[in-house]
């Protein structure tokens, strides 16, 4: 029987009945959810080396060391690094020739009586594939929506079969372990937003399409990628922060794209206290900014675009959010702070055509309230109509006329700012007229990308680039 296709208590029972697995499981927060499992279904004796708790915290710095926080990224590898080591010292001698051992470690923040907000925390397995080889690693982290203590303790035990049970069994496609996390609970209970696989077992996985795949597997709705490609827990780097985010194709980023982000940034840096933090910069791409060809994403130009935007040294977000309002939304579990969006005067057209708002209640005004929640500018390039050749900025930009009192309000409380072009002749140019030309040999592509993507796509030949044919002498 297939691993997606068995339930937690299967799970867990087809573990403790493989003879070649024996290990460590150590949890902090939300009871010893996961270990449970594993004792509850039988035959534990042969799977269960350990189980730790350490729920006070001078006794878990006293075992893992002092942490600045007790739910983090750094608490787990702690864990996980500390009870693998023990795991070997302990047993290697004795079993180490016939095991493929393993350490299973979450620090978890639930509800409770004392603890309203959400539901959220680490988890991890290190495991050997064969016995005595280099173990292999996957990180995840995950957000829990139930909202009692009972209903997230167990959301957690059943992911956490689940991780175990796909690092086993499934660690030779990435994909189904990934779809695997999620057997058993829906997106209403559980969120897995971060996900890194490392070691042996994972030779040749990138983690940047691994992220991916929570997206377009709906474990989650948006996935953050740092300078160099890794990938990011949201809170880590959006926490309390400014967030500055432009949305694009970014096939390939342009001069005019980045010259609206810069414009941007100065603003809202001027608009910020003095001595405050700086915006987080968001370069964003929904799933259908992917899709190329058809209705799938190809993976080949997602790393073309990540490459590229890297190369500026530029954070990434991927998200399903085809509606900007969402996008504030899920900004404001992570910060109160100012949210910047940088728009272009057509991208400002479609968030007024109230036919996208069909599905709330409350219609347009339902989704900007959404859209300016908190405090919200939204950044305005202008454009040129190509039929008038005339140029459309924030000010002279017109709405139906039931409408004009709604973006007058906007602009009088200056939720709308007004950016200025670099040059006229760049308004003419839109972003599908700069593949056209990059991909059909024109090489005046080149005056419209910043330099560092130029070379980037000139040296790989990203987005079906073509060189002019050299004349013959």
């Amino acid at each position: 029987m297939a691993n997606g296709e068995l339930g937690t208590h299967d799970k867990a029972l087809r573990i403790n009945i493989d003879a070649a697995r024996y290990g460590t499981f150590a949890e902090i927060g939300a009871g010893q959810e996961v270990a449970r499992w594993f004792f509850h279904v039988g035959g534990a004796a042969g799977t269960v080396a350990k189980t730790m708790s350490a729920y006070d915290m001078a006794v878990s710095d006293a075992v893992y060391g002092p942490a600045q926080r007790y739910v983090s990224r750094q608490r787990l590898q702690s864990m996980l690094d500390h009870e693998w080591s023990l795991l070997l010292e302990r047993l290697q001698t004795a079993r180490g020739e016939k095991t493929k051992f393993f350490v299973f470690a979450d620090t978890v923040a639930a509800k409770s009586f004392t603890r309203t907000e959400e539901g959220q925390g680490w988890l991890g397995i290190r495991f050997q594939v064969q016995p005595g080889g280099e173990p292999s690693e996957i990180i995840i982290h995950a957000r829990m929506w139930d909202p009692d203590n009972p209903r997230q303790q167990e959301a957690l035990g059943i992911l956490g079969v689940n991780l175990i049970s796909g690092a086993f069994y499934d660690h030779e496609h990435p994909e189904t372990l990934i779809g695997s996390l999620m057997d058993g609970l829906t997106r209403d209970r559980m969120e897995v937003d971060m996900i890194k696989l490392a070691g042996p077992a994972f030779v040749g996985v990138d983690n940047r399409l691994m992220s991916l795949q929570l997206v377009e597997q709906r474990l989650t709705n948006a996935a953050l990628f740092a300078p160099d490609g890794a990938v990011v827990e949201p809170a880590e780097l959006l926490h309390g922060a400014p967030v500055l985010i432009e949305r694009g194709s970014f096939r390939p980023v342009t001069r005019v794209g980045m010259e609206m982000l810069e414009q941007s940034l100065a603003l809202m840096r001027a608009e910020l206290a003095a001595g405050g933090r700086q915006p987080v910069v968001l370069m964003e791409m929904t799933l259908r900014n992917l899709m190329t060809l058809g209705q799938s994403v190809e993976y080949e130009d997602f790393l073309a675009r990540m490459d590229t935007l890297r190369a500026l040294g530029m954070t990434v977000m991927i998200s399903n959010y085809s509606r900007f309002h969402n996008v504030t939304t899920y900004l404001r579990r992570y910060t109160h702070e100012k949210i910047g969006i940088v728009l272009g005067v057509p991208t400002l057209r479609q968030i007024f055509e109230e036919r996208h708002y069909q599905d709330l209640d409350g219609g347009i005004l339902e989704a900007l309230g959404r859209l300016l929640s908190g405090v919200v500018n939204l950044y305005i390039h202008p454009w040129r109509n190509a039929e008038t050749g005339e140029i459309v900025r924030a000010e002279s930009f017109t709405v139906p006329p039931h409408l004009r009192h709604l973006y007058a309000y906007m602009v009088e409380n200056c939720l709308v700012r007004s950016l200025s072009a670099g040059s006229e002749e760049s308004l003419a140019v839109m972003p599908n007229d700069v593949l056209r030309r990059l991909q059909s040999g024109d090489s005046s592509w080149e005056s419209l990308v910043p330099e560092p993507v130029v070379s980037l796509i000139k040296e790989r030949r990203l987005f079906g680039y073509q060189a002019l044919p050299r004349a013959r002498p």
